[in-house]
């Protein structure tokens, strides 16, 4: 009997444990992984290049509304969340003929499943008299098309101070 309890006893022990075991992945496999995210890295800092370039020869508003994902959102200084459809009412209602808006990513990272990452770096606009820097994150999500959509834009002013 006190076998038998001694078995129950180690037996409940056991199946109280969360076994998990994890598919070890091939040098090759992790090697083509790593190429893989290191491909789609530079994609999505391509884009981010070309969202600039875009804002720059068709103006902020349109390069906006051709990089933004369907659900989009825009954080802006004294607003909440714009998003999705509000983001294209909330472009639409901007005037942006005044200035030339650009930036230039100066870092980047991306999720090792390669459909997700991020940008960031300095912006600048430019009037007719005045040039004003600032900085900015974009969270870029790849689309069912293979494109990648900024999914979240955020940008504060003032570029001025390095570093803390």
């Amino acid at each position: 009997m006190k076998k038998f309890a001694y078995i129950l006893l180690a037996a409940a022990v056991l199946s109280a444990c969360n076994w998990e075991f994890k598919k070890q992945e091939s040098p090759e496999t992790l090697s083509e992984q790593s190429e893989n995210t290191g491909n789609q890295l530079n994609q999505m800092l391509d884009t981010d290049k070309a969202f600039s370039a875009a804002s720059e020869k068709v103006g902020m508003n349109k390069a906006f509304l051709e990089y933004a994902a369907d659900d989009a959102v825009l954080l802006r200084p004294g607003y909440m969340p714009i998003v999705e459809a509000d983001v294209i009412k909330y472009l639409n209602a901007q005037e942006d003929t005044s200035f030339t808006m650009t930036w230039e990513p100066i870092g980047a990272d991306i999720a090792a499943s390669a459909d997700m990452g991020y940008t960031y770096g300095v912006y600048k606009v430019v009037t007719a008299d005045t040039t004003l820097r600032g900085t900015y994150l974009n969270v870029w999500k790849k689309q069912q098309d293979g494109k990648w959509k900024f999914v979240i834009d955020s940008g504060n002013a003032g570029a001025e101070k390095q570093g803390m």
